[in-house]
């Protein structure tokens, strides 16, 4: 038992300073401390995330099998926390000017990250089923955060309903897949699987399986929640939900398909293969007629996903590895357009409109051109990491023989580089109109120079992040 505990180790300490933060908040200031309770939640969130990064080593299991911490669940854990507290650091000033930080906001991402943790490292469809449902309770709260609004209020309630009909969904794959192996952990299951024909009833479990992580990852057609989400919620939450339970939702998608469906890959394949054709035109066409900056961005997730999933359709080491460095650079570009957007502000109100932009260049070129390198990396424009990030799946692809993902996965990316480079043409040719404000904040002006400069940089050797990410892989397809 004091073995198994050594393993869950961070979950544990996660756990514990989110309880002992709540109390704080609770029995003390309230919402006064909120911005303290806030930088210390990102600051243990961090530390968590380093000591893992230098610590983790080997693969280990806990629980008879339950909890699986390998090289893959220690990256997207590291990427998840580190990208959680810079985000929970980045809306902090956001939300408390405008009255909307509560102390429940803190623990509440701190308890979702949990749950994520606990998504990576599943090895048990019980266990699979606690983290997402830690990390799915948490979000619906999250999102609906700003309880005056009517907007906050439908995206928490849409999210809300139909996170639980694929909560269903999940539930009632994973049922049929217990009747068919006759056990829930997933080498139970990889080993039932594999000593025959494939089954009807496993076939079945898969889909609906598939269906309900299809929607935690935002892929068509289970994208609905995603941009009435990002578009009502505040938008650091908004900044949140584009980045750690993205990593969180794709390591759980490849966790899933790879240890406990590993020997069924032609079977699940082509589904994820279409999952990823669908997100990425559909996340392309959308976006081009969208004025509000957040919904773009969450067309553009819709998109980017797709991408992201054809490395899992792969359904090889290579594959997942090239997934797993693109969720980091996506992540990554991500904090970068977000500390833009929360920057954009008129006599103090936010301002969402992409028509506000227009001659921004001339009012803050140091700005416009930071935001012109991260939309040209989100579009692949070589040779900005972006580029190397979709460059890294489409090897993986044509390794696999899905160069016909590939060839479609190109031409949707010529598609949605034209709403990046819209924004790019309102900030240097658009037409005089009313400006927005310059924004001081020296954080959000830090962390958008800094991932713009990431993206540029990086192109030497990516910071060698898809070695780390090709050693993660490794460990999880065998």
């Amino acid at each position: 038992m004091s073995a198994d505990l050594n393993i869950i180790l961070p979950e544990i300490l996660l756990s514990v300073f989110a309880m002992l933060a709540l109390l704080v908040g609770v029995y003390t200031g309230k919402d006064r401390t909120a911005p303290a309770l806030t930088w210390i939640t990102a600051g243990v969130m961090a530390l968590i995330g380093l000591w893992m990064a230098l610590t983790g080593e080997g693969t280990n299991a806990a629980f008879g099998g339950m909890f699986l911490d390998d090289a893959f669940a220690r990256f997207a854990k590291v990427t998840l926390l580190l990208s959680g507290a810079v985000v929970l650091v980045m809306g902090q000033e956001y939300m408390e000017r405008r009255n909307i930080l509560r102390f429940e906001y803190p623990v509440l991402v701190a308890l979702s990250a949990v749950g994520m943790m606990m998504m990576v490292s599943a090895g048990d469809l019980i266990a699979l089923y606690m983290g997402l449902e830690l990390q799915s309770l948490a979000l619906y709260v999250v999102a609906s955060l700003r309880r005056d609004s009517v907007r906050s209020t439908e995206a928490g309630l849409k999210y809300f309903v139909l996170g639980a009909l694929s909560s269903g969904l999940l539930l009632y794959g994973s049922s049929l897949v217990y009747g068919f192996a006759g056990t829930t952990l997933f080498s139970g299951i990889v080993a039932a699987a594999g000593e025959g024909q494939t089954a009807l009833g496993l076939l079945f479990g898969i889909v609906f399986m598939l269906a309900g992580l299809a929607f935690k990852v935002s892929a068509v057609p289970f994208h609905m929640w995603t941009p009435d989400v990002y578009e009502g919620a505040p938008t650091p939450i908004t900044a949140f939900f584009a980045t750690a339970p993205k990593v969180a939702a794709m390591g759980l998608f490849a966790r899933v398909m790879h240890d406990a469906f590993g020997g069924l890959v032609a079977d699940w394949q082509q589904i994820v293969a279409l999952l990823s054709v669908l997100s990425m035109f559909l996340g392309a066409i959308a976006a081009i007629g969208q004025t509000n900056i957040k919904r773009l961005m969450a067309y553009s997730s819709i998109a980017h996903m797709g991408y992201a999933l054809i490395g899992l359709a792969a359904g090889t080491e290579q594959g997942v590895g090239a997934m797993l460095t693109y969720m980091a650079i996506y992540v990554t570009m991500n904090v970068g357009t977000f500390a833009f957007i929360l920057s954009m502000q008129r006599e103090g109100e936010p301002v969402t409109d992409i028509s506000a932009l227009n001659l921004y260049a001339k009012q803050d070129p140091a700005r416009a051109l930071a935001m012109l390198v991260l939309l040209f990396s989100l579009a692949g424009v070589p040779p900005m990491m972006g580029f190397f990030a979709k460059l890294g799946v489409w090897q993986a692809g044509i390794a696999a023989d899905l160069v016909w993902l590939v060839a479609l996965s190109a031409v949707a990316s010529a598609i949605g580089a034209y709403y990046y480079l819209r924004i790019v043409f309102f900030m240097y040719f658009g037409q005089e109109g009313v400006q927005i404000d310059t924004a001081r904040s020296p954080l959000l002006w830090g962390l958008l120079m800094g991932s713009a400069a990431v993206m540029v940089l990086g192109i030497v050797n990516l910071f060698g992040i898809d070695g780390i990410a090709q050693a993660a892989a490794a460990s999880l397809v065998n």
